[in-house]
């Protein structure tokens, strides 16, 4: 169980797979599903004909709150630049135990333009005017983020295809492989929810 959900959590925040292959994040909504052949509208209108293979590992994404963070807490968070340096929090993922370590650092992200993911162990927490200020330590270094008050919070465990059903809110990782896009993570909301990285 913690090899499944630290590899699948690597490859979702794209610090896995073949190089020659960059991993291709989209973010949508489920519009059928006949497997191998999953179609997705990504959150741009373009729909999206991939394949889901049998083994690909698949995750539930469930709501938490900003209590679940802690100092200690192994947290993954999106966040865009401030001026005066800290990092803004655009939604955090708690990860789950089993989890730690997993993807850890500071990199690129797409969520928007010049957004960050870093992955880090909560190291100290301050609340504030403007919410939490997060001192956030990994291997190579240390970020503070600011998270404000309403930021999405989520976690997540391991999930199944049967999760995969029409109006699923999902974060797909997919590679290029053969003229097609094979999905190599698939992580899917509950009860509506949009993943939020």
């Amino acid at each position: 169980m913690k090899r499944y959900l630290i590899l699948l959590l690597a490859i979702a925040c794209g610090v896995a797979g073949a190089q020659n292959n960059p991993p291709v994040r989209l973010r949508g909504t489920v519009e059928s599903f006949a497997s191998p052949s999953l179609v997705i509208k990504e959150r741009s209108g373009k729909v999206f004909v991939l394949t889901l293979p049998e083994t690909t590992g698949i995750a539930e994404v469930i709501r938490s709150d900003i209590t679940a963070v802690q100092p200690g807490s192994f947290i993954g968070t999106a966040a865009l630049p401030r001026a005066d340096g800290r990092l803004e929090s655009l939604e955090v993922v708690v990860f789950p135990e089993a989890a730690r370590g997993a993807g850890e650092g500071h990199f690129p992200w797409d969520l928007k333009p010049e957004s960050s993911m870093t992955n880090a162990t909560v190291a100290d927490l301050a609340r504030s005017s403007e919410g939490r200020t997060l001192t956030l330590r990994y291997k190579d270094g240390e970020k503070k983020v600011v998270v404000p008050d309403g930021v999405p919070v989520v976690t997540m465990r391991p999930g199944d295809r049967s999760l995969v059903t029409p109006g699923a809110k999902v974060f797909i990782v997919a590679e290029p492989e053969d003229g097609q896009l094979v999905v190599r993570r698939l992580l899917i909301g509950r009860n509506g929810l949009q993943p939020p990285m």
